[in-house]
């Protein structure tokens, strides 16, 4: 029973990130579909964040009041209509509209499933529980550029096919957490009673050793936003290769990669991992703008796999970090902020890097990206070693 309640809310989560991402090789096809620029398709990519942070700021707390499998089932409600925005989308507002709807409904079913995974393991095996969790949202994030890619390469409609069996996939995920996980919470409380207070925040007394894992999280997810967003673009523009399967695979890679090395430095001290991963960071962006310029594939395979193992060392670590310098009564709005940091990461940067190359050029866009992930990956390696020895 408790591996069939495991295997239902793993299956929740990871259903819930491969939405999200099973848009980034079918991003070409709406740009050319509706005519806009790569301002626009950074936008329509960033406004995720939208969504996640109404979910991590507002309610994140809903669950624990109101019960998981109640809110898990509102959240793959809302997953479902997401992609139906995109399934009927003839405008680029329908694209605005799913990408924060979508970003809103990973935010609740994330929060609720780890959770709930949590309370499923019992709190002698929470370790297990975060790798499972972890393990979920990878998978998802994973499948859905892979998914995505081959049925817009090879199979017909690429604009509606996967969507409709990202539905189906939802679908099951509902069916599954409806009949198997038992509810872990007692619920209480009516919805005039329910409390939308924001918990975010990092006390003064840890802020500077805050700085270290917030800015390494910024400067890894903007290596990550470029790949979801702009991949696709970097294969047609640079590379010259238009097969909508082979930047889906790209970021599979990726982050399959980053999945292996969770688990498997799962026992690497949590500073090591960070500072390896902020000093993989500079050869990891440099590597990627070099195989864009140069025009080849085999450096951008690897790249992709440095950028895996940078990704994964840097994320766990990071978050292990901050877990062991929170206080106790607070490490939920400790946590809190550095996800704040990880989605500021994935979106601001993408913004940035549209209008460049609107202006100048993706190859001077994604080379001003590497600049500026360079510049922070030294400054936090400099800040973490210093406030890490204090």
């Amino acid at each position: 029973m408790e591996r069939r309640a495991i295997a239902a809310v793993a299956t929740m989560i990871g259903a819930a990130f491969l939405g999200a991402t099973i848009l980034t090789p079918l991003y070409s096809i709406y740009e050319r579909t509706f005519g806009f620029s790569k301002i626009t398709l950074a936008l329509i990519y960033s406004v995720y964040v939208i969504g996640n942070l109404l979910a991590l700021l507002l309610f994140g707390s809903l669950s624990d009041q109101l019960g998981r499998k109640r809110i898990g089932i509102v959240s793959m409600g809302l997953a479902i209509v997401s992609v139906l925005l995109f399934l009927f989308a003839d405008g680029t507002a329908w694209l605005y509209a799913g990408r924060v709807l979508g970003g809103f409904a990973v935010g609740i079913a994330s929060g609720t499933g780890t959770a709930w995974l949590v309370e499923i393991y019992g709190p002698q095996r929470r370790p297990e529980a975060t790798v499972m969790a972890t393990a979920s949202n990878m998978t998802g994030i994973a499948f859905g550029p892979l998914i995505g890619g081959l049925l817009a390469q090879y199979a017909p409609d690429p604009l509606k096919l996967p969507f409709i069996v990202n539905i189906i996939i939802i679908v099951v995920a509902a069916a599954l957490i409806w009949l198997w996980p038992p509810e872990t919470v007692q619920q209480h409380g009516a919805l005039r009673q329910l409390d939308f207070t924001p918990r975010i925040g990092v006390p003064k007394e840890i802020r500077a050793r805050f700085i270290a894992p917030a800015v390494s999280a910024f400067a890894i997810f903007a290596l990550g936003g470029f790949y979801f967003s702009l991949i696709p673009s970097v294969l047609r523009e640079s590379l010259h290769n238009t097969n909508r399967a082979t930047a889906g695979a790209i970021v599979f890679e990726m982050v399959a990669v980053m999945v292996v090395v969770i688990v498997l430095t799962r026992e690497l001290e949590s500073y090591t991992a960070m500072f390896t991963a902020l000093a993989g960071l500079i050869p990891a962006a440099g590597l990627l703008v070099t195989a864009q310029l140069m025009s080849s594939m085999p450096l951008l395979l690897i790249a992709s796999v440095l950028i895996g193992v940078v990704f994964g060392l840097g994320y766990r670590g990071g978050l292990q970090v901050v877990n062991a310098i929170a206080p106790a009564d607070r490490r939920a709005e400790v946590a809190s902020s550095y996800f704040l940091a990880c989605f500021s990461g994935n979106s601001i940067p993408v913004i940035g890097v549209g209008v460049l190359s609107a202006a100048y050029g993706l190859d001077v866009a994604s080379s001003a990206l590497a600049a500026m992930v360079g510049v922070l990956a030294i400054f936090a390696l400099v800040v973490g070693l210093r406030t890490s020895r204090g």
